[in-house]
């Protein structure tokens, strides 16, 4: 198989530039299109909800490379001009501003974006957190207010009450879940993060679903939980999860699920593959559908998508990871972890903070999780290794 003579990679984020890295590093010589939709030069996200927000880093911190870096990338980078539609048999995105951008090969690398709520537009003071100008509005916020209500209860949730708190501010959690992170997580770890949550003065309305907001002369100045509660509020952050970015892709014929759906190739037609927030692809060794909303799956899969633009055929196949910081808790997880899974303590121990827990399933071990022990959680990552490459899908 011949190297496609141009790459379009549609996404300017951590996927499609580590897309255009590992093509090069690869030894293609190709002509490389990298499209994005804001004008921000690649940047990381993990660090907006923590450092950026709280102050620490400066925004051009994130900056994933420097300007040098990325001219010797030798590709061609389109900014500030999304992506409005895709004729796949041509292989030629178009975008807002009318251009018609074709090649050989089209790298799908979206993204997602942040879940809203009713009405939300219509007031001041209520804001998602998914870019740097989001996070930069927010701290701008943040900065001349008393109360934030964070409405959801995951990982982004957890982390924005997380450094709110330390800021100063007086923090509400609400969401439907019993504790933070509960789907991700389990009951145990999630019990005890609402504990630590709640040590650290951040209150928490769990359990309940969020009716609405309510305002004044167009500013926010609560959420109205579902028993009828208000929950007073200056700022408000809504972490309800994100939907892919897939909406530009609608009438391209092209199988759209709760993400792009490619085979295990990540590929979801002839020169068209997806990787990152976006991609929903078949992992073979877990016989599933998966999508994968973390930093790490966005470098794995685009190092596996260049290798097959390059003529690997090779199956991804990933140990799924992702990591949370919150207040003194560093968690790591490794794999999966099944709402029904049976949790065993194996290294540590779970009242002094510092434990690995292994989940399994009918006897299978699924994942393992790490807390504030990172040295032997990637020791027992090893089991799960074990697991997946004994599984026959």
């Amino acid at each position: 198989m011949n190297p496609p003579a141009d790459v379009l990679v549609a996404g300017a984020s951590a996927a499609g530039l580590a897309t255009a890295e590992a093509l090069r590093r690869k030894g293609y010589q190709g002509h490389l299109t990298i499209l994005g939709a804001e004008t921000h030069l690649p940047y990381d996200r993990p660090p907006l909800s923590k450092q950026v927000l709280s102050g620490s880093w400066l925004p051009e911190r994130t900056q994933l490379r420097t300007q040098e870096v990325l001219s010797a990338l030798d590709a061609e980078f389109v900014l500030g001009d999304p992506a409005v539609g895709l004729a796949v048999a041509e292989r030629t995105v178009h975008t807002a501003s009318g251009r018609a951008l074709r090649a050989d090969a089209v790298v799908v690398a979206t993204g997602a974006r942040p879940r809203t709520l009713p009405g939300q537009a219509d007031l001041a003071g209520v804001h998602v957190l998914r870019t740097l100008d989001d996070v930069l509005a927010l701290r701008a916020d943040l900065l001349v207010s008393t109360r934030l209500v964070v409405v959801g209860d995951g990982v982004l949730g957890a982390e924005i009450a997380t450094t709110a708190r330390e800021m100063g501010l007086d923090v509400t959690m609400a969401g439907p879940q019993p504790a933070p992170m509960a789907s991700q997580v389990g009951s145990l770890v999630s019990a005890m993060l609402g504990e630590l949550h709640t040590e650290r003065g951040v209150r928490l309305r769990l359990g309940t679903g969020v009716s609405g907001l309510s305002g004044v002369d167009g500013r926010v100045t609560g959420v109205r939980l579902e028993t009828g509660e208000v929950l007073p509020a200056d700022v408000v952050v809504v972490a309800v999860g994100a939907i892919p970015s897939t909406e530009w892709l609608e009438g391209s014929g092209l199988r759209l699920e709760n993400g792009l759906v490619c085979d295990s190739r990540c590929r979801a037609a002839d020169g068209i593959y997806a990787v990152g927030d976006v991609a929903r692809w078949h992992h073979e060794k877990l016989g599933t559908l998966l999508r994968l909303e973390n930093r790490t799956n966005a470098t794995e899969q685009a190092m596996a998508v260049a290798a097959d633009l390059l003529g690997a055929e090779q199956p991804y196949h990933p140990v799924p990871y992702f990591w949370t910081d919150q207040f003194d808790a560093k968690l790591q997880i490794h794999g999966l972890l099944p709402a029904d899974a049976d949790v065993t303590i194996v290294d540590g121990e779970h009242a002094s903070r510092r434990f690995v827990a292994r989940f399994s399933r009918h006897g299978r071990v699924t994942g393992v999780l790490g807390w504030n022990m990172p040295k032997q959680t990637r020791r027992r990552r090893q089991d799960v290794v074990d697991a997946l490459s004994h599984h026959v899908s």
